[in-house]
C-alpha cells in the first residue's frame, strides 16, 4: 500500500437540478422568498431533477504516476478532481489520498479575493501544513514564474484573469505537495503560458510527484502522461496507457453532417451550391479530431443548376485561432478532370493522406468554380482539431507558434 497515492472506491456524486439550495445572505433570502412565492402561486413550476455526475468510479493511482483524465464536456472529469481536492463531498463512496495535495481547478478556488498575491501564497502554503521557512524558500520562484512581481502586494480581486491564473498555477506547482491535480483551466492562458505550465508539469512528473491532469489537449496527454483514464457519463470507459486510451477516445469522436444554409457563409453566382459536407477518417468513420499523420477525408455534395463545360473545385484550410489560411488544394492537383458536367447532383471525396499539420484547431472552406468564375464559396464549413502523436518523433509538445506543418527530417553528426 506504500506505493499508492490515490485510492478511490465506488465514488458517486449526485446533483439535484432545480432543488432548493442553502441561502445565507439577505439577497439570497429575498431571492428564495420571491421564488417560493411564485411556486405557491403556480406561476413557476420547476420539478427537481437529478443527475449522476459520477457513478461508482473506482481506481488506484500509484506514486509518481502521471494520469491524464479525458472525456467530453460534462463527463464528470472536473467533479472527480473536486472530490479528490476536498472541494466537494461525494454522495457515496470514498477516496483515500496519501500525501499533501496541490490543486488548480476553476478560477477562484483556493484564493481569497480580498488578500494580496503575497498573502494568498502564504495562506495556501499554511493550509498545506508548510512552515513559513518552507514557503520563503519557494516564494521567489513562485512570483517569478507567475510574472506578477509588480502586483504581488495588490489584492488578487484586481488581477486580470491571466495574472490570476499565472499565480494560481505557480502556487499549485511550486508548493511542496506529493500530488498535483490540474483541471483544464490552462486553456484560459495564451500559448506561451500553456507552454510554460506544461513544461512545469513535466518537471513535476520527472521529480516523482503524482499528477492528475484533466485536458482536452490530447497531444499534451500523450506527451506528459504515463497513463490515461477516459470518463464518459460519470463512469470510467477505459483505463490504460496514454496513447492507446487517447486513440480509443478519438476513434469514438463523431461529427455530424454540415449543411450550409446561412447566407453570410457563402458567396458566388448561385448557379451551383454545396449542399452537405462531412469529415471522415480513412475507415469512413465521422470524426472531428485527428492525430498527426492520419488521413483526413472530406466528402461533400454539390447541386449544379445548369450544365457546365468545366468545373474547378478547391479546398482551403485555415487556422481557427488567427484565421490564417495554411492549405490550398484543388482537383487540378490530381487526376480528377471535371468536364461536360450536366445539371444535377454530384458527390466528391477529397483525401489528405498523412496530414502533418501542427496541433491546433482548423476550419475548412470549399470553393466551386467555372473558368475561375466563383459559383459557390462557403467559408468555415467544418472545424477539426489536430493533436500531437508519435508521427512527430519529438517527445516535447509542438506549439502553433513554432510552425504550421511538421516536416520529417534526418539529423546526423559528421
Amino acid at each position: 500500500m506504500n506505493d499508492i497515492a490515490i485510492q478511490a472506491e465506488r465514488l458517486s456524486k449526485l446533483y439535484r437540478i432545480g432543488a432548493l439550495q442553502r441561502f445565507n445572505t439577505l439577497r439570497d433570502q429575498m431571492m428564495h422568498g420571491v421564488k417560493d412565492l411564485f411556486r405557491r402561486n403556480g406561476r413557476s413550476r420547476s420539478e427537481s431533477n437529478t443527475i449522476w455526475a459520477l457513478k461508482d468510479v473506482s481506481f488506484e493511482v500509484k506514486r509518481g504516476e502521471v494520469v491524464g483524465i479525458i472525456g467530453r464536456n460534462g463527463a464528470g472529469k472536473s467533479t472527480l478532481l473536486k472530490i479528490l481536492s476536498r472541494v466537494t463531498e461525494p454522495t457515496s463512496g470514498q477516496a483515500k489520498i496519501y500525501g499533501r495535495v496541490g490543486s488548480l481547478l476553476e478560477v477562484g478556488t483556493g484564493f481569497h479575493s480580498e488578500l494580496t498575491g503575497r498573502e494568498n501564497i502564504y495562506m495556501n502554503g499554511a493550509l498545506l501544513g508548510m512552515t513559513k521557512r518552507e514557503i520563503d524558500g519557494r516564494f521567489d520562484d513562485i512570483v517569478s514564474f507567475a510574472e506578477v512581481e509588480r502586483f504581488i502586494d495588490t489584492p488578487v480581486k484586481r488581477y486580470s484573469s491571466g495574472m490570476y491564473m499565472r499565480l494560481a498555477f505557480a502556487v499549485a506547482a511550486h508548493l511542496q505537495t506529493e500530488l498535483l491535480l490540474v483541471d483544464e483551466v490552462l486553456a484560459v492562458g495564451d500559448a506561451a503560458f500553456q507552454k510554460k505550465c506544461l513544461g512545469k508539469m513535466g518537471e513535476a512528473a520527472h521529480q516523482g510527484r503524482t499528477v492528475l491532469f484533466v485536458s482536452h489537449n490530447m497531444g499534451a496527454v500523450e506527451t506528459l502522461c504515463t497513463s490515461a483514464m477516459w470518463i464518459e457519463q460519470g463512469m470510467i470507459v477505459r483505463r490504460g496507457s496514454a496513447d492507446r486510451t487517447v486513440r480509443a477516445y478519438l476513434k469514438s469522436a463523431e461529427s455530424g453532417v454540415a449543411s450550409p444554409q446561412r447566407p453570410w457563409d457563402r458567396s458566388g453566382s448561385g448557379q451551383a451550391q454545396i449542399a452537405a459536407v462531412r469529415l471522415l477518417d480513412a475507415d469512413g468513420n465521422p470524426r472531428d479530431t485527428f492525430s498527426m499523420g492520419e488521413t483526413i477525408v472530406v466528402e461533400y455534395t454539390v447541386e449544379f443548376y445548369r450544365p457546365f463545360d468545366v468545373i474547378e473545385l478547391s479546398l482551403d484550410i485555415s487556422r481557427s485561432d488567427i484565421g490564417m489560411q495554411v492549405v490550398h488544394i484543388s482537383n487540378q492537383d490530381s487526376d480528377l478532370a471535371l468536364e461536360d458536367v450536366p445539371q444535377g447532383t454530384r458527390r466528391f471525396r477529397v483525401e489528405i493522406p498523412d496530414c502533418l499539420l501542427f496541433p491546433n484547431a482548423y476550419d475548412i472552406s470549399l470553393w466551386v468554380g467555372c473558368h475561375e468564375m466563383k459559383l459557390d464559396y462557403v467559408e468555415d464549413l467544418l472545424r477539426f482539431s489536430i493533436v500531437q502523436s508519435a508521427a512527430a518523433r519529438r517527445t516535447t509538445p509542438l506549439y502553433p507558434e513554432l510552425g504550421v506543418y511538421y516536416v520529417p527530417s534526418v539529423w546526423m553528426e559528421k
